[in-house]
């Protein structure tokens, strides 16, 4: 396995006058409440964590509870109070300001929740002004806007300003302007969420399909859980500064942590997130003629497997069966985690 392209270790980040010393004195164990008491806020408690080269890990918690925090440290917009941040094995907090802007500009792309476009220039030049501002001639700066206009779907916007475009065209905009410097690293820090549901959704299907093009290292924070689940490789889960779990969908759904993350993730619905093989068995036994992909969603072949009256074939990509998946399990999957509410 390759180096991670992001990996924290113990990092801590408290804001207050002597959260230094605070940090010092406590050897590592922070009690949020002891250091609210000192005048000190915990923002980040002790996360450690890798990122791999091409993965999406997406953090999130209530407001409040450390994500964008976590993202401002690891760009270095705010300066960790303790811990190591490396980016591709340099050591993030030993940069001077001339190599961290070096780094900013050539490994990172950035998008937040607004979208900081520039009033006075079109989709076209707001596209290409990280690029100018890197130095690059205004011909081929323009020439490599319109290639992220294309893929960011909005032909024929290009000479269009902010005000004469919808909420999810400025995020397009504001997704291509951090795109155009071909970051490896992309933090996007609650980039759909002031836009209507089904721009958002229409944004989160563009995204994926940028990022199975593309392959960026992404961080992404939402507090949205549904969009996690559709977007995220593996999930962070964050409650008062603290990762409380950092898992798949799918273990973070069937094995939750903590009672914290238990809570967070009992309404989701089992059924969307989980694949036939997390929860198939070894046995091969007494098997109909129906067979299953392991890498379906529950949801999309449910309703074939329970007219069955037999196990149903689990199989791979090479047709082999690996194991079955009995009607009553898929009920017991999509029912049995699920609150009662009557």
């Amino acid at each position: 396995m390759s180096d991670p392209v992001i990996k924290c270790e113990n990092v801590y980040k408290i804001f207050g006058a002597n959260a230094q010393k605070m940090l010092q004195d406590s050897n590592g164990n922070v009690d949020a409440k002891t250091f609210q008491d000192n005048g000190c806020i915990v923002g980040v408690n002790n996360a450690s964590f890798e990122v791999s080269k091409g993965e999406m890990l997406v953090v999130m918690g209530l407001s409040g509870s450390g994500k964008s925090t976590l993202l401002r440290c690891i760009s270095r917009l705010t300066d960790a109070t303790g811990g190591k941040i490396f980016i591709e094995g340099q050591d993030l907090l030993q940069l001077n300001n001339k190599d961290l802007i070096d780094l900013r500009r050539n490994k990172m792309g950035m998008v937040f929740q607004s979208f900081a476009l520039l009033p006075h220039k079109t989709v076209v030049e707001n596209i290409a002004f990280p690029l100018q501002i890197k130095g690059v001639k205004t011909e081929e700066s323009i020439s490599k806007a319109m290639d992220m206009v294309k893929l960011v779907g909005l032909d024929g916007r290009e000479n269009y300003f902010p005000r004469e475009l919808s909420g999810g065209q400025q995020q397009r905009v504001g997704i291509a302007r951090s795109l155009a410097v071909e970051p490896d690293i992309w933090f996007l820090d609650e980039p759909f969420s002031a836009l209507d549901p089904l721009i958002r959704k229409e944004m989160q299907d563009e995204f994926l399909r940028l990022q199975e093009k593309l392959q960026k290292t992404i961080m992404f924070i939402t507090h949205d859980f549904d969009e996690a689940l559709k977007l995220a490789d593996r999930i962070a889960i964050m409650k008062d500064g603290i990762i409380e779990q950092l898992d798949t969908p799918a273990n973070i759904v069937l094995n939750p942590a903590t009672e914290y993350v238990r809570k967070f993730t009992e309404e989701v619905p089992r059924e969307k997130v989980l694949l036939i093989e997390d929860v198939m068995d070894k046995s091969k036994d007494n098997l109909g003629d129906l067979k299953v992909s392991k890498d379906e969603i529950i949801e999309n072949v449910a309703e074939k497997i329970l007219t069955q009256e037999k196990s149903v074939a689990v199989v791979d990509s090479n047709n082999e069966i690996i194991g079955s998946i009995n009607p009553t399990k898929i009920i017991n999957t999509v029912f049995g985690g699920r609150k009662n509410n009557n």
